[in-house]
C-alpha cells in the first residue's frame, strides 16, 4: 500500500474568481458538474473571470482527478471524485473541489489511481474525515490524502485493472443511454400520435378515480409490507429504492382512503411536485405514503399508459405548476388538480399507443436486469481490486 500523498502530493485548491459579465471568461467545473459514477457532467459549465496570475497552472490537464472538497449531506457523504478526460488546458475546478495529478506517470496510473479512491469512497473512508457545519459536509482534505491508502500493483496490473472496469463500465453507460433512449422513443411517439391532434379536453376528475394519500407519515418498520414513498416515483419509471416498509398490521389503517390496482397512475403531489408513473405489476402487495395521489383511469375514456404520459406532457405540468402553492417547498391540492384538463382523444389510438409502451417496458426490463447484472460485476471487481 503507498499514501495518496506520495502519488499525487497535496490536493491542488480551486479557483472561483468573479462573475463573467462579458461571456469571455474561463470554464470552471463545480460539485454540480460531478456524477455519482465518477464521470463529468459538461452540460452546465459556468464561466469565471480568474484575474490570479498563476492560475494556468491548475488548468484541468486529461487524468487528472478533482476531489470534492465541501458539500454532501447525511445520506451522501463529501469526498466523491471523478476522472477529468475532457480538453487540456481550458477548464479550471472551482474553491470547493481538489486537484489530485500523479506527479509520476511512469509509476503510477491515473485512471487505476482514480478508481482507488472511487472505491474508497463507496466503502465510506470519506466519513472519518468530515467536518460538518449547518447544511454542508466539508473534507478534512490534507489529513484525507496524508493517510488513505492505494494497492500498490505493477504498472502493467494497474493498465490490466483498469481497462477491465473501464470496459464494465461502458456497458453499464450503453444499458444507461439505451434506457434514456427509449423513454425519449415514447415521448416522441406520444408528440406523434397526439400533439397536433384537436381531441375533447376533460377534467382529470372526469376521466379518472382519485385516491390521495395526504396525511400523516405512517409508521415505519425494517420488513413488512412495501410502502410506496414520493421518491418512488420517478418520470423515468418506478424505482424500487429506496425501499420502505410498515408494519404489517398497520396495513388496513394505512390504506383506509382506498387500495389502488396495479398499472394505476402514481403523481406526487409535493417534493418532488409532479412526478408521475405507472405502479409496476412486481410489487404485490403494497401501501402508499403521503404526498402521492393515485389515478385510475376509467376504461371506457382512458389508458394508464396514455394517462401516464399525458401527465408528463408540457401543457399539463405547465397547467399544473399554475395552480401550485407554497413559498418554499410547492404543491398542489387535489382538489385543483382534479379540475385541470386533459385531451381525451380516441381509444382505438390510445389502444395503439399502449402496446408500444407496454413493448418498450419489456424492454426496458429487459435492459434493468443487464444493468443490475453489470453493476453486482463492477462492485465486485471494486471490491477484489481495492478490498
Amino acid at each position: 500500500m503507498t499514501k495518496l500523498v506520495s502519488i499525487t502530493g497535496k490536493a491542488i485548491s480551486g479557483e472561483w474568481g468573479f462573475d463573467d459579465d462579458d461571456g469571455n471568461g474561463i470554464p470552471v467545473l463545480r460539485t454540480t458538474n460531478f456524477t455519482n459514477d465518477g464521470v463529468i457532467n459538461f452540460d452546465d459549465v459556468v464561466t469565471r473571470k480568474i484575474v490570479k496570475h498563476n492560475y494556468r497552472d491548475k488548468l484541468l490537464r486529461k487524468g487528472d482527478i478533482i476531489i470534492e472538497k465541501s458539500g454532501g449531506s447525511d445520506k451522501q457523504p463529501v469526498g466523491r471524485v471523478v476522472f477529468f478526460d475532457g480538453e487540456d488546458n481550458v477548464y479550471l475546478f472551482n474553491n470547493f473541489t481538489g486537484l489530485l495529478r500523479i506527479k509520476d506517470s511512469k509509476s503510477w496510473f491515473s485512471k487505476y489511481v482514480f478508481y482507488a479512491l472511487f472505491a474508497k469512497y463507496h466503502q465510506g473512508a470519506t466519513r472519518s474525515y468530515e467536518n460538518r457545519t449547518t447544511g454542508l459536509h466539508n473534507l478534512q482534505t490534507e489529513s484525507y490524502v496524508n493517510n488513505v491508502e492505494i494497492p500498490c500493483v505493477t504498472y502493467d496490473e494497474q493498465i490490466k485493472i483498469t481497462t477491465i472496469l473501464d470496459q464494465v463500465s461502458a456497458i453499464q453507460a450503453a444499458r444507461q443511454k439505451q434506457l434514456r433512449a427509449l423513454d425519449e422513443l415514447v415521448k416522441a411517439r406520444f408528440i406523434e400520435m397526439f400533439g397536433d391532434k384537436d381531441s375533447e379536453m376533460k377534467p382529470l376528475i372526469v376521466v379518472c378515480g382519485f385516491i390521495d394519500y395526504r396525511g400523516k407519515t405512517p409508521q415505519k418498520s425494517e420488513k413488512g409490507i412495501p410502502l410506496i414513498t414520493a421518491k418512488n416515483v420517478k418520470d423515468e419509471g418506478f424505482s424500487v429504492s429506496p425501499q420502505e416498509f410498515i408494519p404489517e398490521e398497520n396495513y388496513e389503517q394505512v390504506m383506509t382512503r382506498g387500495i389502488p390496482q396495479i398499472n394505476d397512475v402514481l403523481f406526487t403531489t409535493e417534493a418532488p411536485l409532479g412526478n408521475v408513473c405507472r405502479i409496476p405489476p412486481f410489487l404485490g402487495k403494497f401501501c402508499v405514503g403521503q404526498r402521492i395521489i393515485t389515478m385510475h383511469p376509467k376504461e371506457e375514456l382512458l389508458t394508464s399508459e396514455y394517462l401516464e404520459c399525458a401527465l408528463r406532457s408540457k401543457e399539463f405540468q405547465n397547467a399544473m405548476w399554475q395552480q401550485s402553492s407554497g413559498s418554499t417547498v410547492k404543491g398542489i391540492r387535489s382538489a385543483l388538480l382534479e379540475k385541470i384538463k386533459i385531451p381525451v382523444p380516441s381509444m382505438n389510438l390510445q389502444i395503439s399507443f399502449s402496446k408500444l409502451v407496454r413493448q418498450v417496458d419489456y424492454l426496458k426490463s429487459k435492459l434493468r436486469e443487464s444493468l443490475t447484472q453489470t453493476e453486482t460485476l463492477f462492485n465486485s471487481l471494486m471490491q477484489q481490486y481495492f478490498g
